[in-house]
């Protein structure tokens, strides 16, 4: 396989995950939004510092840090959906996927390139910027549904061999750092909700559930912690909980066996061996942090180390298996 169209299937998982999460990120902080009691700037500003375009935010539409844009949902949405110029955005996250599926048209199934080819046309459609207006959560919901569609019929439709490992390898990466991502953004912000407020307990409980709800994982939370729901019961579920398939564990675990399966381990000789140790380096640490307490900073330390780590493999597998300069 070369390296061009290994590229091009990475990067076309990368994609499709990374809408899924941005429509799934965005719907849980319109929940934050509502129902939690802290302030706009606090609940909408870190969708854009985690997304790593703060300072393109700050340079083209809030350069004070005091500007009330910072916690203007409206404008932060418009920037994280349609804004070209955010290099994250999840209009160009499904123009990314439907560009890099066109360049491997030849390895893809007829079914997963019809949807997310009619994904990429709805997007530019007026009824996409319909529902955006007037029934966001309906927009979100639809782009989420669109996504979990493609990523099914990769798995049901294509032969399971080097094209699907290098797809399903940039989904795992993919969805690795972006479940760090949205756990660090609403850890952060519960941990400054005022606890000593009446009721505050409840909205708290709400909070997460909304949070596990947002990565599909309520339920399975529910049945691992009989019922029982705190901040750090949701944060190691969604750390190192193995069976859920959107925690830090699982994805950790499964890329490394993706990569495995590409770059068996035993042959020392073959590129990707730098991509191949740091993977399994980062899911020793994560197996080592069963056992520590998941409170306060240690949660946000944890986290960042995740997605400084994810973005390092990335890069090494750029280097030594996909043709990157």
């Amino acid at each position: 396989m070369i390296s061009r169209v290994a590229d091009h299937c990475f990067w076309f998982g990368r994609y499709v995950e990374r809408a899924e999460a941005i429509s799934r990120m965005l719907t849980t902080t319109m929940s934050l939004a509502l129902d939690a009691e802290l302030p706009s700037s606090q609940v909408w500003r870190p969708i854009v510092v985690v997304s790593g375009e703060e300072a393109e935010f700050a340079k083209r539409i809030a350069p004070d840090p005091e500007h009330p844009a910072w916690g203007d949902g409206e404008v932060v949405q418009r920037f994280m959906v349609w804004d070209e110029d955010n290099g994250v955005s999840l209009a160009r996250a499904v123009l990314g996927a439907r560009w890099n599926a066109r360049s491997i048209r030849e390895v893809l199934s007829l079914e997963v390139w019809e949807s997310i080819n009619e994904l990429h046309l709805w997007m530019r459609s007026d009824l996409a910027q319909v529902l955006f207006t007037q029934h966001r959560e309906t927009f979100y919901q639809h782009v989420r549904r669109s996504t979990q569609l493609t990523l099914g019929l990769l798995r049901s439709t294509m032969l399971h061999d080097e094209p699907l490992d290098f797809v399903w390898l940039g989904v795992l990466l993919e969805r690795l750092s972006q479940t760090a991502r949205m756990l660090d953004v609403h850890h952060h912000a519960f941990t400054n909700l005022v606890v000593n407020r009446p009721g505050s307990e409840v909205v708290e409980t709400a909070l997460w559930l909304s949070l596990l709800r947002a990565l599909s994982g309520s339920e399975g939370y529910l049945k691992r912690a009989a019922g029982r729901v705190s901040s750090e019961g949701v944060a190691r579920f969604l750390i190192s909980e193995e069976a859920f398939p959107r925690s830090i564990a699982y994805c950790v675990h499964s890329a490394f066996d993706r990569l495995c399966a590409i770059r068996p381990p035993e042959h020392h000789e073959l590129p990707g061996g730098s991509a191949l140790e740091r993977l399994r380096v980062l899911a020793t640490w994560i197996d080592a942090r069963k056992t520590e307490p998941l409170t306060g900073r240690g949660v946000h330390d944890l986290l960042t180390h995740v997605v400084d780590e994810v973005h390092e493999i990335c890069a090494a597998l750029g280097r030594e298996l996909l043709g990157a300069a």
